[in-house]
């Protein structure tokens, strides 16, 4: 049972729940995803380490809910960019993917963490279904005005998807490396500029 001294200093964070979703965030930004555990939760978030089975089935539970706040993050970062971009199709195409790359970068073991979760057997909660849904409707809705008459709008998607997320990804595992010339963010998505607009 909650204690009313858990339920005040939960209090300070929204609630029980956002409280120890927001220590994961915390510890994972700190220690990376070995650092993450259910007792280290409750005890930022200022509770029991009993507390988190109140909101969580285990610890596969609350990882779930973070990287399901992890996606939520996501997609406000590519909408915000979306919206600050100039408002044609291929400035909001390359904005939402130099979102992508930024929040991947600034953000790396949630981001490894969200999409280890969401791909995994034991992840994809209702909850983490809807926020990847809400991530992806982003890239599939500004990827839209590129899909040619017949084309099936899931092979623009992919290329994109690929571009961006196979960028983000050998970068994060440091495949390349500082003394590699390398081609910058931009000039990768340059390959952007092979898309024909639909008429």
């Amino acid at each position: 049972m909650t204690t009313s001294l858990e339920k005040s200093r939960a209090g300070a964070h929204g609630d029980l729940r956002e409280g120890l979703i927001n220590a994961g965030l915390t510890l994972l930004a700190r220690d990376g995803t070995s650092g993450l555990t259910l007792r280290k939760c409750a005890a930022l978030a200022g509770v029991s380490h009993a507390a988190p089975a109140h909101h969580f089935d285990g610890l596969p539970g609350l990882l779930d809910a973070i990287a399901a706040r992890g996606f939520e993050m996501f997609a406000d970062v590519m909408e915000a960019r979306a919206e600050a971009a100039p408002q044609e199709p291929r400035a909001r195409l390359e904005a939402i993917c130099l979102g992508y790359f930024d929040f991947a970068r600034d953000n790396p073991a949630l981001y490894d963490l969200m999409f280890r979760q969401i791909w995994s057997l034991g992840g994809a909660s209702e909850e983490l279904g809807r926020s990847g849904t809400r991530a992806y409707t982003v890239l599939a809705d500004t990827c839209a005005p590129f899909v040619l008459p017949g084309q099936e709008p899931g092979v623009v998607e992919t290329q994109v998807w690929s571009l961006i997320h196979g960028y983000a990804t050998l970068v994060l595992v440091g495949k390349l490396g500082r003394n590699r010339a390398i081609a910058s963010v931009t000039d990768v998505l340059g390959l952007l500029g092979g898309l024909a607009l639909a008429d």
